[in-house]
């Protein structure tokens, strides 16, 4: 492959077509933040705004900022998110809630950790593009109360009833796994190595099940499998997604063996969770067969095979994986071709399971300014490594020269 053009061409998509479209559509000149409800031609259909796209938001145009160009458009946009969020996004103890009118009174309750989440992201990031102390304490604050949440996250919004059968989810421990390197600078290096080692742990140990060969959405809280709907949940395009974070923490952690583990679960999971009548990958599994409870189980979505795409040629980059390359070809032409709006920017969210698309917005309650340039970003961050890399090796095994490097 022709890593050079290809990095061209994932560069090219991001500056030239998807963040324009944020930059002018997404934007609430009047009261701050941002509309993530735009339909096919960005027209705003929606002014909801929910918190954690709001977050997301934030940090991907403070990321932006800080690690590709200094762009002041970017910087504006992500403080003017920011600040809306720090006026009206918690209920003044740095509880998220959910969503807000457009105004910014609050809808719905802080019943999702995914509102933290991406606060902490946004704030840890934009206090490194600004130096701003304030969004820093806002940070360490809201990453402590994730912390506080970890053994029941929706608290007393909580709907189950408590001691019948008790399941922990694999999503808060997944995002841990980024969030850590996220907000690597506001932590110390002993409690950051404790918490990257206990994500590593719940991933690797707990929710990926050697006896499967997969990674299980819900364990009871005693690690166990559950014959039930929750617990024979399979979310493919999580564990994928999630793999390509522990490389990222093995990388950091210059261990070349958790790396390898990565790679051979995400190669397991995209088998596992791939229509070979149709292409694409399912959004949901039941991991014995049984008929699954979410009626979308079939449907093709755009976060999915945008995160299968980074890890697939975070997985060839880092081992040299013919077999993560072929993966990445095939994702990439179902990706390319079908999510990719060929009239107007950004990607259509969601498809069906022969392909066709089945609705035409481009964001929405669910998708917002995150995983289409974040995905497009990292491939081709790692395309031009792996450029690098091949200039530098005369074809010798990746995998070794990464090896080698983490033993210095």
């Amino acid at each position: 492959m022709d890593f050079k053009k290809l990095a061209e061409q994932y560069k090219g998509e991001l500056y030239n077509n998807v963040l324009p479209f944020w930059l002018e559509n997404s934007q609430d000149k009047e009261f701050g933040g941002y509309f993530s409800c735009l339909d096919q031609k960005g027209k705003v259909f929606d002014t909801d705004k929910f918190v954690w796209l709001q977050g997301r938001e934030v940090w991907m145009f403070a990321m932006l900022y800080n690690k590709v160009e200094k762009r002041k458009e970017w910087l504006d946009c992500a403080i003017q998110g920011a600040e809306f969020l720090k006026k009206y996004g918690h209920d003044g103890d740095f509880n998220w809630y959910f969503s807000l009118t457009r105004e910014g009174q609050p809808l719905v309750e802080p019943y999702n950790i995914f509102s933290y989440t991406f606060a902490t992201m946004a704030f840890g990031q934009l206090s490194l593009a600004t130096g701003n102390k304030e969004y820093e304490q806002i940070a360490k604050i809201t990453f402590d109360k994730i912390l506080s949440k970890v053994d029941n996250p929706k608290g007393k919004w909580n709907k189950t009833h408590a001691g019948t059968r008790d399941l922990k989810n694999f999503a808060l421990p997944m995002i841990l796994c980024n969030l850590a390197l996220e907000i690597e600078h506001l932590l110390s290096e002993e409690f950051l190595l404790e918490t990257m080692e206990t994500c590593i742990h719940e991933v690797m140990d707990v929710f990926y099940r050697p006896e499967l060969g997969i990674v299980v959405e819900n364990v009871t809280i005693n690690n166990e499998l559950s014959d039930s709907f929750d617990g024979r949940l399979i979310n493919p395009g999580h564990a994928i997604e999630a793999m390509w974070f522990i490389m990222d923490l093995g990388e950091r952690l210059k261990r070349p063996e958790l790396i390898q583990k990565a790679t051979d679960i995400a190669l397991k999971m995209v088998q596992y969770g791939w229509d070979e009548q149709n292409n694409g990958i399912f959004y949901f599994m039941d991991r014995k067969g049984c008929p699954p409870q979410q009626l979308e189980w079939d449907q093709k979505l755009w976060w999915v095979h945008v995160e299968a795409l980074i890890t697939m040629i975070k997985g060839y980059q880092l081992t040299g994986s013919k077999e993560c390359l072929n993966w990445f070809k095939r994702i990439q032409e179902y990706t390319w071709t079908h999510f990719k709006d060929q009239e107007y920017p950004e990607w259509f969210g969601y498809l069906n399971r022969q392909g066709e698309v089945l609705l035409n917005l481009k964001g929405g309650k669910w998708k917002g300014c995150f995983h289409v340039p974040r995905g497009l970003y990292q491939c081709w961050q790692v395309m031009e490594k792996i450029e690098e890399q091949q200039k530098s090796s005369d074809n010798s095994s990746l995998f070794n020269i990464f090896k080698k490097n983490a033993a210095m």
